[in-house]
């Protein structure tokens, strides 16, 4: 099957898994904010555990567009590149039958404190044809696994902390930072959502969810974060400068780069 992206899902996979090891010595445009990208991170791919089906997240050039639209939001955020996703609704044998992916990072975060997080967010490039396929609120989303060490749960060592974005203010073009910390809402899979009542059915705000997991025991700790998708409707779109507190994760075609905030 041929991806949006002009290569087939398998060479897509395949790059995904090679970039993770180059060294960026490209400079950004001279038309993007660039001049804060200090390195990056060897760290960043796709999370294979936590991938359903064969779906594509492989960092690419752009997009530029869509055709017509032209200034800021005609390109990436930061630098030239971004990291595109795809995943389908109807793929596979398994009950949902949709894909899941999951692009993110098993390292650099692993033991960090939950409730340190401050800052968390990314841009979006959304298309009038994700609308159409599951409405406004068809987005990629952001997830922390996580151990939540609930004093209410304390066997319960393993969730997924998923914050799910409001639509996005615009289409067929990069929207502007999207605030997962005042905007949209969270919640945590499995029994740590039950326990805390910040689950599916029952979403949160992040400070609700944050004083949830501040229940007077341990500090709650991150294994991993991502930008993933799924499993529900089909999307092709992108993501850019990911934020997780001081951290922009700019994703460039050849590289995850960063830059800090003030």
């Amino acid at each position: 099957m041929n991806a949006r992206f002009g290569v087939t899902r398998k060479t897509a996979l395949g790059i995904t898994a090679l970039v993770a090891v180059a060294v960026s010595a490209v400079p950004g445009s001279a038309s993007a904010v660039t001049d804060g990208d200090r390195g990056g991170s060897d760290h960043w791919g796709l999370i294979t555990r936590n991938t359903i089906g064969s779906p594509v997240a492989a960092l690419r050039n752009g997009p530029f567009g869509s055709f017509g639209v032209t200034g800021p939001s005609a390109r990436p955020p930061y630098g030239t590149g971004s990291l595109g996703i795809e995943v389908a609704n109807n793929s596979t044998s398994l009950a949902p039958p949709s894909e899941q992916v999951s692009f993110g990072n098993e390292v650099d975060f692993y033991g960090d404190p939950v409730l340190g997080l401050k800052q968390v967010g990314f841009h979006v490039f959304q298309t009038g044809e994700n609308i159409s396929y599951g409405g406004p609120g068809n987005m990629p989303n952001i997830r922390f696994e996580i151990n939540p060490n609930l004093t209410a749960a304390p066997a319960t060592t393993y969730s997924s902390m998923v914050w799910n974005p409001d639509p996005s203010p615009v289409t067929n073009r990069w929207s502007p930072y999207l605030d997962a910390t005042t905007t949209g809402t969270w919640y945590l899979s499995g029994n740590a959502g039950t326990v805390t009542g910040c689950k599916l059915a029952t979403q949160c705000t992040f400070q609700q969810l944050k004083t949830a997991l501040n229940d007077g025991g341990p500090a709650p700790t991150i294994s991993t974060a991502a930008v993933g998708k799924g499993r529900d409707y089909m999307w092709i779109g992108a993501v850019d400068g990911l934020r997780i507190n001081r951290t922009i994760y700019n994703f460039e075609a050849d590289h995850v780069k960063t830059r800090r905030t003030s």
